[in-house]
């Protein structure tokens, strides 16, 4: 897929049309007749736009893989400037959210319905893959944009994929092609598999032999600066290469593909099944069982394009194939070009003279003529079925052609639709074919459309490859047959939705992946049966697995892995029978529920367009810092679900109650059974820790604020400002957790010290408590699922000399909380309050104070005033009776009685008491 984006997006220049080129050409020669070259180039150095981030985070849960890609670029020229953000991304994944900052403004990705006469012409776009691709193929993903003079840029780019499981190993590939030397540049791999990851390993840098780069000084391991840690079921891989390392890895930035292989542990023969919230995905990859004969037909192109190093590199390439058929296997040549020309009128058996005499056949294989892939397809499909109806095979066997070739038809049958019928009509399910292409020319869509209507899989190798290898790791793949006729049941009436169920064979060191949608949830075993053949035998595995009733999360939004799984793999099974429908009617079903289930889950395919709209910017003060967010990093659980990577200031995952202290700090608590509100404020110290919630001798909870000192306003009746820089959070039960949050980072440390920077997005847990950051924007705690917190982060871009970065604390939660809870906001969390005489609206006189009326909270008599006060970050204004004098009269005892003598003091001057603070 190759989108390009050029866009305006209201400022000054678009770069890329016509006239504008010519202006700058014609200005450039001018330039040229005053400024001396080595001038110009600096000056060109100088003025090119500066990548001063490149950074990658990527989760992969039970195989299903979350990536996003974030870039910062700044615009160092007195002119507005073009800058282009491109990335590779694998072509089997979509695409699930774009972002883009424009100095203060942000573009965000929505996606639409795509009109359905452009279908087609997207889905021959998306088929296309750019000269630098490899053999697993890449789409380029491309955005324009004119940055400002001086200004900055930011892009963020989402996207989700399905790992592939091939010769054993699952292969996790990231580009990592910055085109200069960044100064920090970050990659970030988390993965979290259930079963247990059984092996894992990092490689060299992959396709760095590129112009203007080289290898470094050591191509045996992982990269420079690479970092693993993992235990039985997690493993988290960080790439950090300095400026210095890059350079030594590719002076031009292009350093290549990071790639993490690894494969999990197995114990079921019947495989891995995984249930949550309603979805299931099964997991099928035996071993351990005798290899199915094969029958297999090599048909060769030796068409005089394939002249030179193709041809050679093929004819390498067999040899060794040759020498791996096992006994038990039986095979024939094909070479073709404008006539077929057979080795043997049959398959021969695997003996030591057959293959020296196929090694000879196809060493004197010589380029020339045309293409006739039809008429090579039909002879070397005849030769299959001659073989299994004219011979008595007790054994269970797999028919396979291994169809190679370097360009389009141009003998004989040359219509695509007829290739594709006569080869479909000739192998009727029984014939399996694989096919390769390679170099530029290859009608690689042909070759695609060839293997997915008759069982087969495609590959691509572009002529500036090893040929050789890759034809040899294809092969690899499929050379070990070890079950056919594989079928997949599970109970129609508790089963609905899903995807594929049956395959004609499985291949050693791949896998089978089934994901589907419950009927009913509520069952409580999922009863799964798998049906195959082996060799002699027809095997049957069963088994149930158990179907938790419980919803995993903490409310509807909360993702689900398995969920997305499931509704990628449907996309992909719909928009491939969608592209081979022949049926008017019925492909145009097919178009709409791909379509449908493409928009309901985000994903960017060709029925389905990437359009930018200018989100609007928040207008509040103060204004929380913008920058790209990593929607989908997660650290030992599970990513956020896909949707806007901006958001605003506070957005938390659940409902936040009004009882809360913030700025300069100002309290309000809510009495909901009496429907008042009372607000405080309390003029502490710089460097004091006040006691919010202390409540360590029942639920173990204890949360303590530090204040932070700032000069006051020059209109204010204040002499200082203070905010709350740290709010600390001791857990101590089930076991005893730390949390210490600030506005630039969140520390957690429940046995394991774990650091989240709150510039981006991120999800952990320990011991029954769960932290959720949005970045730039709030910390969401919860504690055993009955207590939860929201931290906002309140961020200025340019502060005033009376501002400070600080935090607000919300109360979301406090069931979980006892009656014997206390501090500033905790001991008014189970008490309740009155007026004693409440007006029908505030007495407000024409002059002078508002009228003060008595409120009575648990035997005070508390004078207060009738005020408004802004929450919510400036989102919401209450009206509250307000206390004054420090909340004198209101709060149990004094102001010193609420100070802490560390962040983690568990100490109260109120209630039962801890044996120790720590």
């Amino acid at each position: 897929m190759l989108l390009l984006l050029g866009l305006c997006l209201g400022l000054p220049l678009c770069a890329g049309s016509p006239q504008d080129a010519r202006t700058r050409d014609d200005t450039s020669d001018r330039v040229g007749l005053r400024v001396p070259r080595q001038a110009r180039l600096l000056q060109r150095l100088k003025t090119k736009p500066l990548m001063t981030e490149f950074s990658v985070k990527s989760t992969i849960i039970s195989r299903y893989a979350f990536t996003t890609v974030s870039c910062r670029m700044l615009n160092r020229a007195s002119e507005d400037q073009e800058i282009e953000f491109q990335l590779q991304i694998p072509a089997a994944a979509f695409i699930t959210n774009f972002t883009m900052l424009i100095g203060d403004k942000v573009y965000q990705g929505e996606i639409t319905g795509r009109e359905k006469k452009n279908g087609d012409k997207v889905k021959e776009k998306r088929n296309k893959t750019s000269e630098d691709n490899g053999e697993k193929g890449t789409d380029m993903f491309r955005a324009s944009v004119v940055i400002p003079s001086k200004d900055k840029a930011a892009f963020l780019l989402s996207y989700e994929e399905l790992l592939q499981r091939r010769l054993g190993k699952y292969e996790h590939v990231i580009s990592v092609r910055p085109q200069q030397l960044v100064g920090r540049l970050t990659v970030e791999v988390n993965i979290l598999e259930r079963s247990g990851i059984e092996s894992l390993e990092v490689l060299p840098l992959q396709h760095s032999r590129q112009k203007g780069s080289r290898r470094g000084e050591d191509d045996s391991g992982p990269p420079p600066s690479t970092v693993i840690n993992q235990n039985d079921t997690f493993a988290k891989v960080t790439f950090k290469p300095s400026v210095v390392q890059q350079a030594r890895i590719a002076q031009n930035g292009v350093l290549g593909d990071f790639v993490i292989r690894y494969d999990v542990n197995r114990e079921q023969s019947i495989g891995d099944i995984q249930v949550l919230n309603g979805y299931f995905v099964h997991y099928f990859a035996p071993r351990d069982l005798p290899p199915l004969p094969k029958n297999v037909v090599f048909v060769l192109d030796s068409s005089a394009s394939m002249v030179g190093t193709k041809l050679r590199q093929t004819k390498d390439a067999l040899f060794t194939i040759l020498h791996d058929l096992r006994p038990q296997d039986h095979f024939s040549i094909i070479g073709f070009s404008n006539r077929i020309k057979v080795w043997k009128d049959h398959l021969v058996s695997v003996t030591p003279d057959n293959v020296r005499d196929g090694k000879v056949y196809i060493h004197h294989m010589s380029p020339t003529g045309g293409t006739d892939i039809n008429g090579a397809l039909q002879r070397g499909i005849k030769l299959l079925n001659d073989y299994v109806a004219h011979n008595d095979i007790e054994d269970r066997s797999v028919s396979l052609v291994v169809f190679l070739t370097d360009g389009k038809p141009t003998v004989g049958e040359t219509h695509t639709l007829k290739i594709l019928n006569n080869t479909k009509e000739a192998a009727r399910g029984q014939v399996c074919i694989f096919t390769i292409g390679i170099g530029n020319d290859v009608d690689f869509m042909l070759l695609e459309k060839l293997s997915l209507e008759n069982c087969g899989l495609t590959r691509r190798v572009l002529e500036e490859d090893d040929a050789g290898s890759q034809l040899i790791g294809f092969y690899d793949e499929i050379r070990t047959p070890l079950l056919s006729d594989i079928r997949v049941d599970y109970p129609p009436a508790m089963v609905e939705q899903a995807t594929r169920t049956l395959f004609p064979n499985y291949f050693n060191g791949s896998e089978i992946v089934i994901a589907g949608k419950l009927a009913d949830s509520k069952a409580g075993q999922l009863h799964v049966e798998v049906t195959a053949s082996n060799s002699k035998k027809f095997v049957i595995l069963k088994t149930d697995v158990p179907v938790e009733p419980q919803r995993v999360g903490g409310g509807a939004g909360d993702p689900n892995h398995v969920e997305r799984l499931w509704s990628y793999l449907t996309v992909k099974e719909l928009l491939s029978s969608w592209r081979h429908s022949r049926d008017a009617q019925e492909k145009e079903r097919l178009r709409q529920q791909a379509q449908a289930l493409a928009l309901a889950y985000r994903f960017l395919t060709p029925l389905t367009a990437l359009n930018l709209r200018r989100a609007a910017a928040p207008a509040e003060t103060p204004e929380a810092a913008v920058g790209p967010e990593a929607v989908m990093q997660s650290l030992r659980g599970t990513p956020p679900q896909p949707g806007p990577a901006l958001q605003k200031p506070f957005s938390p995952r659940i409902k936040v109650s009004k009882t809360s202290v913030d700025g300069d700090p100002h309290f309000v608590v809510d009495f909901p059974l009496s429907k008042l509100t009372v607000c405080f404020n309390i003029d502490g110290q710089p460097g004091d820790i006040l006691r919010l919630v202390s409540d360590h001798a029942d639920s173990g909870v204890t949360v303590n604020g530090e204040l932070i000192g700032a000069p006051a306003p020059p209109s204010g009746h204040k002499k200082q400002r203070t905010y709350f820089r740290t709010i600390t959070i001791l857990v101590n039960k089930p076991e005893r957790s730390y949390l210490e949050i600030t506005p630039s980072r969140v520390i957690l440390d429940g046995g394991e010290r774990l650091v989240l920077p709150c510039n981006q997005s991120a999800v952990a847990g320990s011991r029954g408590l769960e932290v959720s950051v949005s970045a730039n924007a709030n910390v969401t705690v919860t504690i055993q699922g009955s207590i939860a917190f929201v931290i906002l982060i309140h961020l200025y871009k340019k502060p005033a000399p009376y501002q400070r970065n600080h935090l607000g604390f919300y109360i979301a939660n406090s069931k979980g909380l006892s009656g014997n809870c206390h501090g500033l906001l905790g001991q008014f969390l189970s008490r309740d309050a009155r007026l004693t005489a409440e007006p029908s609206r505030p007495p407000f006189p024409k002059a002078g104070e508002p009228a003060e009326t008595v409120l009575k909270v648990r035997g005070h008599q508390v004078p207060v005033v009738w005020k408004q006060r802004k929450i919510y970050n400036g989102e919401e204004q209450v009206d509250c009776w307000f206390a004054r004098s420090n909340a004198a009269k209101l709060i149990d005892g004094e102001y010193r009685d609420y100070l802490a003598s560390h962040p983690f003091d568990a100490q109260t001057s109120f209630g039962p008491r801890p044996s120790s603070g720590l």
